[in-house]
């Protein structure tokens, strides 16, 4: 796969990001925004289902959801959730403190509020609300952010109501639980301006710092996400839903990029090979007979239940279903997504990847030889009860005509690597409708005025306080104005401004090192970070324990601090203790320390710490171990 010129072929990027904001209450209710990992206290299930627009159209993603024919079945508390959120009362009035932060942001960002904020419905039957649509409103306008002298324009600025959990899929239930429905989430849409993937993750770096600064946005895993949406001369506009992780939303951009190039490419080939998409029909054939006695455990567990093996020919298509797209992913990966999303099979075979997965070569010679194929068609086969198969194959075939054609818009999920795969359709102008049980929301220039004057410093406003009065160096002072944690570290060093250089460093370069040796410091509740830096302020263990921390913490998010010190044995030892230890150790290095003299140091000081393991300060255990190699020396 070849690397790609952006610029050559036209890329344009735009991004929303979505941010959980940290109010005592939900959007449109009184009920705490509160996430809750105990048992349930009950369940009620629903069934949703599409409705025609005002315009009696139906949206495309909503049919999507509908044909999939999924119950959703819906846990609540009785403390924390209210009729509102189970779509049995109307919704309250909207949120002052949600808004108020949304036109806190958007003066943050040149953006023009509205005079009058209007409720809108977006319908959403995936499940993920109970009422079949999620309420959002525009806050602003326009508006522009720098980002590393770049200026990305800004479309929109707005206050949603996040979704509810989804917790798991049992057969043909969807269970979903109801606390983090209605949690206020502020969104920052940009203009399609940017070109690269470097510069979609660093606008993605510098909203997110936005919003931290005001210190008013809740932390961690799943409660920041972002939509890209990618397109490319000759392609389509493809938005990539629910990119948590800031560090992958470069690589989806570049796999995005680089799937559209290819797919033109296939269309290319395609044409060179003179196949037009009226050969391509959607008859079926029921090939069942010819598997009997296959060997495949797929085919024999199809067999098992009474259901079939069905084929789809592609007439000049062979070689071409294992064209790759993006790292790992190939067309047939593509054709497989829309088969498992239309037609509900588990999977499908193509014979640019036969024999293979017990299908032996035999089979294959049966399978052209009965369905009359030439060597440059390709066959699909999908073994399943009769109708999900041709559910699955017709969709299919409607797949393969449209690569004869164009880059088809559609919605795309992220996968951890950074691919991605089909969702379902892109959703129309069909799905977005006034909310009448809501009264507008009238925006005063004394609001506005209000909160003027309380806007929070920019982080680049931040940098000389940052190294005059926290005396952090100019190369931490850049890189903690850059940071997501910036909010954190304010909160910190609030307490504990004599820990400032150590908390930088911790939340910047030991993050950063711990991530690239595969811990999930992200998955850490910010209480836990926060509670190391208490304890360490009061000496209970010493700050080369915090790697150490982090990192037992990582494995282990529902516990306390507390409980990591006395797994990990890092209580703090007396300056007595410590100094038995540097005795003891140079006494047994005593030939080296007479090679090496102070060079000694080095190498001791390692074997010293290796033995304390962050249970005592570095800079004391240097004091002690420089004294007892002089003492050591001297004694020569």
């Amino acid at each position: 796969m070849t690397k790609v010129d952006y610029e050559k072929v036209g890329a344009l990027i735009g991004i929303e990001v979505h941010q959980q904001l940290d109010t005592k209450t939900k959007l449109f209710c009184n009920c705490p925004t509160q996430i809750r990992e105990d048992e349930p206290h009950f369940t009620f299930l629903r069934r949703l289902r599409p409705t025609q627009s005002e315009l009696g159209e139906i949206d495309p993603a909503a049919l999507f959801e509908f044909h999939k024919g999924r119950v959703h079945v819906y846990e609540n508390y009785d403390d924390s959730i209210c009729l509102v959120e189970q779509d049995e009362e109307p919704p309250h009035l909207l949120d002052k403190e949600a808004v108020d932060f949304a036109l806190e942001i958007s003066l943050l960002m040149d953006s023009q509020p509205v005079d009058e904020i209007q409720v809108m419905r977006k319908l959403v039957i995936d499940g993920s609300n109970t009422t079949g649509f999620q309420r959002s409103v525009v806050v602003a306008f326009g508006g522009a952010i720098n980002v590393n002298g770049f200026t990305v324009p800004i479309q929109t600025i707005g206050v949603e109501e996040d979704a509810a959990r989804k917790i798991r899929e049992d057969g043909t239930n969807t269970y979903w639980r109801l606390d983090r429905l209605g949690i206020p989430l502020i969104e920052v849409a940009t203009a399609p301006a940017m070109k690269t993937p470097e510069q979609v993750q660093a606008t993605a770096l510098r909203i997110g710092q936005i919003f931290r600064v005001t210190g008013k946005v809740k932390r961690g895993l799943g409660t920041i996400r972002q939509d890209i949406n990618v397109s490319i001369k000759g392609g389509a506009i493809i938005e990539i839903k629910g990119v948590q992780k800031l560090n992958l939303i470069g690589q989806v951009v570049q796999y995005e990029v680089q799937r559209q190039v290819e797919l033109l490419k296939l269309r290319e080939e395609l044409k060179n090979r003179g196949v037009r998409a009226g050969q391509i029909n959607n008859e079926i054939h029921d090939v069942t007979p010819l598997f009997k006695t296959s060997t495949s455990k797929v085919i024999k567990g199809a067999l098992k239940h009474k259901e079939g093996v069905f084929a789809l020919i592609l007439p000049g298509f062979a070689g071409l279903v294992g064209w790759e797209l993006q790292p790992g992913r190939r067309f047939g990966s593509e054709l497989a997504d829309y088969a498992q999303f239309w037609g509900g099979v588990k999977g499908l075979f193509h014979t640019d990847e036969l024999p293979n997965y017990g299908i032996t070569a035999e089979e294959i010679k049966r399978l052209h030889k009965h369905l009359k194929t030439t060597q440059s068609d390709a066959i699909i086969i999908v073994a399943a009860p009769k109708q999900e198969a041709r559910d699955a194959l017709n969709a299919v075939a409607d797949r393969t005509r449209e690569a004869l054609k164009r880059v088809p818009a559609e919605t795309r999920g992220p996968l951890g690597d950074g691919t991605t795969r089909y969702s379902r359709p892109r959703p129309g102008a069909a799905r977005m409708y006034p909310e009448t049980d809501v009264a507008p929301v009238t925006v005063t220039q004394q609001r506005l005025d209000r909160i003027r004057q309380a806007l929070p410093e920019l982080p680049e406003e931040k940098l000389q306080k940052f190294k005059k009065e926290f005396h952090l160096s100019d190369e931490l002072a850049q890189i903690m104005i850059r940071s997501l944690r910036i909010d954190l570290f304010e909160q910190i060093t609030k307490s504990h401004p004599q820990l400032a250089v150590t908390v930088a460093a911790s939340l910047e370069t030991t993050w950063r090192n711990l991530e690239r040796e595969g811990v999930a410091v992200d998955d850490i509740p910010e209480d836990q970070i926060i509670l190391i830096f208490d304890h360490l302020a009061e000496n209970l263990f010493a700050k080369e324990a915090i790697p150490d921390l982090f990192t037992w913490l990582a494995k282990n998010p529902q516990a306390a601090v507390e409980e990591a010190v006395q797994n990990l044995g890092l209580g703090a030892i007396s300056k007595g203790e410590l100094k038995a230890i540097v005795d003891t150790i140079v006494k047994e290095n005593s030939k080296m320390i007479s090679e090496r003299g102070d060079r000694a140091m080095g190498p001791l000081m390692g074997m010293v710490m290796k033995e304390v393991r962050g249970r005592a300060d570095g800079k004391l255990v240097n004091e002690l171990l420089r004294s007892a190699i002089k003492v050591q020396l001297d004694s020569k």
